[in-house]
């Protein structure tokens, strides 16, 4: 590794640390965490900002300290300065001692990802390796097929190449398996199969194949228990949800009828480096739409995170250059550039038109939510109409194969004699690719195929599939073996998708409900007991008589119809992307929150709230 000018200054200033024992753990977690760079120039930079942070954070407080005028009564002048220098020193002290902790708790944090990207992708890539197995390659060229397919099994691969990389230095696969074993974040499960792996691979080929067909099993099981821990927890995410969503939106309404008999609520409070001034009541009505916000967004990624890794729904990737026009009605990541101009537009002319700056802002998210969500929706029906072909298209291939066609015939036969709808183009470029495959290429040939039908079709289905077969056949594994293993691969896969999505549909409605029920609460208030603040307003000297205390300044039926219209929206956008990212994602959450911010804003300008 090649470093540069300021990394070998650095080095040469900070490296010894490196070899300190309090950096004992700070090693293994480096090995675990693998940051890209060596382990004494990662100290050592970590050593530099450390002494920056140190001079930064003491300078500020002494220099602070002493033009801030605070002093100490029995000490003179030169004292008071020396003492702010002394707590200028131990402050910056303290800063060099956490930045050095938190490049500690960095190395653990990257750690954590790979051994979740490890968890996420090791079964997958076990089932591979069975597959392999079925042919005749030496471990070497398992493990080497397996660390190539990179996007399928991401920290898994990236493992088996630090194998492979190992065994090139030491010239022994056994060798790397042992530091790869040690050196892996994911000491639970991907350290045992490398042992166990090492050990079945020394009595010979048949032991191995065993091994690797008990382990897939087993680890498909374990993914299934992960799968229905992560559904107890969405359904305690979605219990709290409900519960703390509708929370505020109470508290808007209690303050609104509390503030009538309580003029501590409408007593102006004075906002914090501004000449404005506020009351306790808007505090809190906006406080807790700007709580809902970040309820919903804080829901939504637990959602996500939730998901069964692999099963989430397709982020397809932004174009680039003039490609993002043209594929704007087919790529929701190129419609979202595409309407983020015109949405801010529309939201500028609302408010030039006196719409109010709230409802312009809402109405912007609107034009942009609804395009973008009707293109993400369209795809997902596409991407869910070839996952469903997908399955058809295999068993058909399968079937041929097993009457003794070469691969290549068989796709052909299918493109011909089989209706696959939305598959059918890419069924049929496929067979047009692979007709050009010739003895000496056929391999590479094949390769290239399959991974411009994978490209084409663009699902994780196929991503995690398709690419089984051209492993298999190169390494010379049974075709029958290969395209059984296959169909019991999209099978599986194809109904844990069906199961996620349908279980998740669940949540899309509890997402709804609520914001149907947070709107219909608060029109009924703002025509019920708003309404009669009109008539507490008129009798208030009466009542003020009678020993009730009643402010007439603390009812304004306008300005609170508005606040509980905010908190409304708030509550809007947050139930629609906690619904959205259960759907599909992202781009669905726009959609959903959108389509509730358009429902709300008719509902309040029908009855005359808006």
């Amino acid at each position: 590794m090649t470093l540069g000018v300021v990394d070998r200054t650095l080095c040469a200033l900070f490296a010894r640390h490196a070899d300190r024992d309090r950096h004992t753990t700070t090693r293994t977690r480096y090995r675990e965490a693998r940051p890209g760079v060596g382990f004494g120039a990662f100290v050592a930079r970590v050593y530099a900002v450390s002494w920056l942070a140190c001079a930064a954070v003491g300078a500020a407080v002494s220099v602070g300290g002493v033009a801030s005028g605070v002093r100490v009564p029995v000490l003179n002048e030169g004292q008071q300065v020396a003492g702010w220098l002394a707590c200028g020193a131990l402050v910056g002290a303290a800063a060099k001692r956490a930045t050095v902790r938190a490049g500690d708790r960095y190395l653990a944090w990257r750690a954590g990802l790979r051994r979740a990207a490890i968890r996420a992708t090791l079964p997958g890539a076990v089932r591979y390796l069975s597959v392999l197995a079925s042919g005749t390659p030496s471990e070497r060229d398992l493990l080497a097929r397996a660390a190539a397919r990179t996007g399928a099994y991401g920290e898994t691969a990236a493992a088996f190449r630090g194998v492979l990389a190992t065994a090139d230095l030491t010239g022994s696969v056994d060798r790397g398996l042992r530091v790869a074993a040690r050196d892996t974040p994911s000491q639970a499960l991907l350290a045992p199969f490398l042992v166990k792996f090492r050990e079945h691979a020394a009595q010979g080929p048949d032991a191995l194949r065993q091994y690797l067909d008990m382990e897939a099993r087993m680890l498909a099981d374990s993914r299934e228990r992960a799968q229905e821990r992560a559904a107890s927890a969405l359904e305690l995410v979605a219990e709290l949800f409900v519960v703390v969503l509708v929370l505020p939106v109470l508290v808007a309404i209690i303050t609104t009828v509390v503030g009538v008999l309580a003029p501590g609520f409408s007593a102006p409070v004075a906002v914090p480096h501004t000449t404005h001034t506020t009351t306790v009541r808007a505090l809190l009505v906006y406080g807790s739409a700007a709580f809902v916000l970040g309820v919903g967004a804080l829901a939504a990624w637990l959602v996500g995170a939730l998901r069964p890794r692999g099963l989430t729904w397709n982020a397809h990737r932004r174009s680039r250059g003039v490609a993002v026009l043209t594929n704007a009605p087919r790529n929701p990541a190129d419609t979202a550039v595409v309407a983020a101009l015109p949405s801010v537009g529309v939201a500028c002319w609302l408010a030039a038109h006196e719409l109010g700056a709230v409802n312009a802002v809402l109405m912007g998210y609107v034009a942009f939510a609804l395009p973008v969500g009707a293109v993400a929706a369209r795809r997902a029906r596409i991407d869910d109409a070839k996952d469903r072909e997908l399955q058809a298209f295999v068993h058909a291939v399968a079937g041929h194969v097993g009457l003794g066609r070469p691969f290549g015939g068989a796709v052909s036969r299918v493109a011909r004699g089989v209706d696959l709808g939305a598959l059918n183009p890419d069924v049929d470029d496929l067979a047009v690719a692979l007709a050009a495959t010739t003895t000496p290429r056929a391999g590479g040939v094949r390769r290239a195929a399959l991974a411009g039908f994978v490209e084409r079709v663009d699902t994780q289905l196929a991503a995690q599939t398709v690419g089984l077969v051209s492993g298999a056949l190169d390494a010379g594994s049974d075709a029958d073996a290969t395209f059984e293993a296959l169909q019991s691969e999209v099978g599986r896969l194809y109904h844990e998708k069906r199961s996620v999505r349908s279980r998740l549909l669940v949540y899309v409605a509890v997402g709804w409900t609520t914001a149907l029920l947070v709107v219909g609460i608060t029109v009924a208030v703002s025509h019920t007991v708003l309404g009669s603040f009109t008539q507490l307003s008129a009798v208030s000297d009466a009542a003020s008589a009678g020993g009730l205390s009643i402010d007439p300044r603390a009812v304004d039926v306008a300005r609170d119809r508005f606040r509980f219209y905010v908190v409304t929206q708030a509550t809007m956008l947050a139930c629609g992307w906690f619904a959205g990212a259960a759907s599909r994602g992202r781009y669905s959450a726009v959609l959903h929150s959108g389509v509730l911010v358009a429902v709300a804003y008719a509902v309040f300008t029908g009855v005359g709230l808006g």
